[in-house]
């Protein structure tokens, strides 16, 4: 790796749907000099939201250097390059793009954080292994289940780092909590509840086409979507509830939630999902996905039950966010704040443990081990690898297959499809325009 100066930041991230970007003093950043072999030059794609969240947290790092940023808007672009200059960072240094071919096409850059809307994840994080560099992306990893697929595939061909960004991973009380779930101390597991209630979470209104903003680049955001005319309430932060874009809920916080209640069960692609609701809280607002939706899963033994609802906060366990191991001895409830044991009162093995909350900071430790990893070349190391991103992105994506087709979907896991050739044409893939193509790998 080239040596670079680093930068240090010390300054804390909260959790807030994602986790919201607090301001950095200007003594945070600091300039050192270490090593050229531990130097990491990284270049950042898409930086609105989590991408920039996300490099907030790994220059903390030691010996990790930002040299390149790419977004198709230049006001974000000016933005950022201007809060960087305010905490004293020679800007200079750092190479801006509006398209991220020419960012990759940049050999300075060892590793890439990929921050865009959903149905860019799968492309980029492909190119970026083909082009030599090590990669986070942003959960989920896919917008389909083939994007999945071909994803894990580039990693596997060209062998480099691939982290996903589900952060919950690396955080040490959600281990803790699973730790005691493997334990089988909570007896039998039936069922698991995974509950996500977002009160702040609204789609924007319905407004009319306009011209892009200046300096938007809304046909390289668009991408392999569907050509449409620009509306600002599908664009930036809205388009999670769109389908050409994304999967709404269950692929935002869903992949987050649903990744545990997979971990905690040790469970595979589930049998069969079935899936009900719609637009209820907020039917005169710009949306597709649902802000409302109850879906089942079908495994051997056990179900996982996920139902998510937007403008609401007082879901199970007065949370607006949680996930429950129900055990015949006590049920696990675990969430980003801290998780607890409820006793069984009708069991002779009851089991309660009193709350524990967090103790260090979830997406740190997240980028630390990816940089570990990026050092150590132990692919095995990583929290979060591109495999087991994919198949979390799988399973929510059932959700809302079940949901979009209005049937109970069962899965053929010898063939690795569903058993409805109709579904298999219509949802395994998406769509892809404007001359883009999923390689095949």
């Amino acid at each position: 790796m080239s040596s670079r100066r680093k930068f240090l930041a010390n300054s804390s991230m909260l959790a807030l749907g994602g986790l919201a970007l607090q301001s950095f003093n200007t003594q945070n950043f600091s300039g050192i000099i270490t090593g050229a072999a531990d130097q990491i030059n990284i270049g950042v794609i898409g930086i609105k939201g989590m991408g920039w969240a996300n490099t907030m947290s790994i220059l903390k790092i030691a010996g990790v250097n930002l040299i390149a940023l790419c977004d198709v808007d230049q006001s974000v672009l000016d933005d950022r390059l201007k809060e960087l200059k305010g905490k004293n960072i020679d800007t200079g240094k750092i190479k801006t793009y509006k398209d991220y071919r020419g960012l990759l096409d940049n050999k300075d850059v060892d590793a890439v954080i990929i921050g865009t809307p959903d149905h860019w994840h799968a492309l980029i994080m492909i190119d970026a292994v083909r082009a030599g560099k090590d990669v986070y992306v942003e959960k989920p990893v896919g917008n389909s289940i083939e994007e999945c697929r071909a994803m894990v595939a580039a990693q596997e061909k060209y062998n480099k780092v691939v982290q996903a960004g589900q952060w919950q991973r690396s955080q040490q009380h959600f281990r803790d909590a699973i730790a005691l779930v493997h334990s089988g101390q909570l007896g039998n597991i039936r069922t698991v509840k995974v509950n996500c209630y977002q009160g702040w979470m609204k789609p924007a209104p319905v407004v009319a086409d306009s011209a892009p903003p200046p300096g938007v680049d809304y046909k390289m955001w668009l991408g392999p979507a569907k050509t449409r005319p620009f509306n600002s309430s599908r664009f930036h932060f809205n388009f999670r509830w769109f389908w050409d874009y994304a999967g709404g809920l269950m692929t935002d916080w869903g992949v987050h939630l649903m990744d545990y209640a997979i971990f905690g069960m040790n469970a595979p692609v589930p049998k069969t999902v079935s899936a009900l609701g719609g637009r209820f809280a907020y039917p005169d607002l710009y949306q597709e996905t649902p802000d409302t939706l109850t879906a089942l899963y079908e495994f051997d033994g056990f179900n996982i039950v996920w139902d998510h609802a937007m403008g609401i906060d007082n879901g199970n366990y007065g949370k607006d966010h949680s996930i429950a191991f129900i055990g015949n001895n006590g049920t696990l409830e675990l969430d980003r704040g801290g998780w607890q044991v409820i006793e069984e009162k009708r069991s002779e093995k009851k089991v309660s443990v009193p709350r524990k909350t967090p103790t260090d900071n979830g997406l740190d430790k997240h980028m630390e081990n990816f940089v570990q990893v990026i050092r150590s070349r132990k692919m095995a190391d990583l929290n979060c690898s591109i495999q087991t991103g994919a198949h979390i992105a799988t399973v929510c994506q059932m959700g809302n297959i079940a949901f979009r087709s209005q049937e109970k979907v069962t899965w053929d896991k010898a063939g690795g499809k569903f058993t409805n050739s109709q579904l298999n044409k219509q949802y395994m893939m998406a769509p892809y325009h404007n001359g883009y193509k999923l390689p095949k790998l």
